[in-house]
């Protein structure tokens, strides 16, 4: 997009430079030459008129009084009807001459070498060629620097258009003054608003109907059992075979919510936690060191989890999000393995979460700081959506912990090769 911006300014800048310095440098020549001509004309036109002072006063032509008249190296031809009379010599070929009518049907005719003319064309051509690409010069720094302008908040709204697009629904505040890259950047935020709100119903809704199901399943298995033991012979064959299929149900049942999760987490990978977390730390950083607060990051050298990392960034954001807004002291981000898990934990200094929300702190809605009450519904939403789980382990202080899937051994094998031949 750079490249393509740069191109069609500076096509724009030397069809502009071509169409102004041909015209610019022709009327140069022109005016060169007309100023050249005008003076000899002038020159011409005295000795005529000195000359017709001496046929009207009935002398013969004198070309002394005049000869001061002539330009250096010029040639001066007089004809009148008795003689023709010349003064100095011919100024070689192609010369610049002027011829003037005198009395009596004579005439005056001036000639100078035009190599002086020539000489101040080719200066002042020289002149409008230096002001064209003093020009095309100018126009290609202002192209250079307007095409990078242009072309961050483009690179700017198209990385945000992937973060979206790999789950990062975070508000992007950031503008830039072109109104229609703006319209954009909201159009984006709108979106992301919209997705966040639908992967929150998903979850809802997944985790409503999984449990629904599952307390059914459980009643049914439970009558169903109690009828496998009834004394009748063939109503206990019967329920013993509706068992069997409520069995049979529960695990279709179990197969199709972890494909469900397999679905949602199908850009989880084996992550790096210490290099991940350092640089979602670094964008929080700048934050609350304003506030006057510390962001410190504990994290033991090659710890892997498995998650999406747009999403991971998403959740850890809202956290440091919510201890920027609501809590006090220094952040602390720590993660640690824990019996075949990876438990990621982020703890500020404030006074906590009130013993009344404490219960009610992930669900929609629910703020003790007026806010919206979206943020940490939707990072538990996508901490569930790549298999893990976000719990709020201490409410005073508050702390919240991720609890992420440990990488498959395949996966960790792949990882290490990549950290070893490929610096991340």
């Amino acid at each position: 997009m750079r490249s393509r911006i740069l191109r069609a300014i500076l096509l724009a800048v030397a069809v502009t430079g071509f169409v102004l310095g041909l015209p610019l440098g022709y009327t140069a020549l022109r005016l060169v030459e007309d100023g050249a001509r005008t003076d000899l004309a002038a020159r011409a036109q005295r000795i005529a008129a000195s000359i017709d002072d001496q046929i009207a006063g009935g002398r013969e032509i004198d070309l002394g009084p005049v000869e001061v008249g002539v330009p250096e190296g010029g040639h001066l031809v007089v004809r009148s009807a008795t003689a023709v009379r010349e003064f100095g010599h011919q100024p070689g070929v192609d010369p610049l001459s002027v011829e003037v009518p005198i009395a009596q049907q004579g005439t005056v005719r001036l000639e100078v070498s035009s190599a002086p003319m020539r000489t101040a064309q080719y200066q002042v051509a020289a002149l409008v060629v230096l002001l064209v690409v003093l020009s095309v010069s100018t126009g290609t720094v202002v192209a250079t620097v307007t095409a990078r302008r242009l072309a961050q908040p483009l690179r700017h709204v198209a990385a945000r258009a992937a973060r979206l697009g790999a789950g990062d629904f975070r508000r992007d505040d950031r503008r830039h003054g072109v109104p229609e890259l703006d319209l954009v950047a909201e159009a984006l935020d709108r979106s992301a608003g919209a997705l966040a709100q639908l992967v929150q119903r998903e979850r809802e809704l997944v985790g409503d109907v999984s449990h629904q199901l599952r307390s059914r399943l459980t009643a049914l298995q439970l009558r169903l059992e109690a009828l496998s033991l009834h004394p009748e012979p063939d109503t206990a064959v019967e329920a013993r075979a509706a068992l069997e299929q409520a069995e049979r149900l529960a695990e279709v049942l179990n197969e199709m919510l972890a494909a469900a999760r397999a679905a949602r987490a199908v850009g989880a990978e084996p992550l790096d936690l210490r290099t991940e977390l350092t640089a979602i730390a670094e964008e929080w950083r700048e934050p609350l060191r304003r506030a006057g607060r510390a962001l410190r990051v504990r994290v033991p050298e090659g710890l892997l989890a498995r998650a999406t990392p747009a999403r991971l960034r998403e959740a850890i954001g809202v956290l440091l999000d919510n201890a920027l807004r609501h809590g006090e002291g220094p952040v602390v981000v720590s993660a640690r393995s824990d019996d075949g898990t990876v438990v990621v934990e982020v703890a500020d200094g404030g006074a906590g979460v009130p013993d009344e929300l404490a219960h009610h702190i992930f669900e929609r809605g629910v703020s003790g700081g007026g806010s919206t009450g979206v943020g940490l519904a939707l990072a538990r939403a996508l901490v569930d959506a790549d298999g893990g789980r976000l719990e709020l382990s201490t409410a005073r202080p508050a702390t919240f912990a991720l609890f992420l899937p440990v990488p498959k051994a395949e996966d960790v094998v792949g990882v290490t090769w990549r950290t070893d031949l490929t610096p991340r």
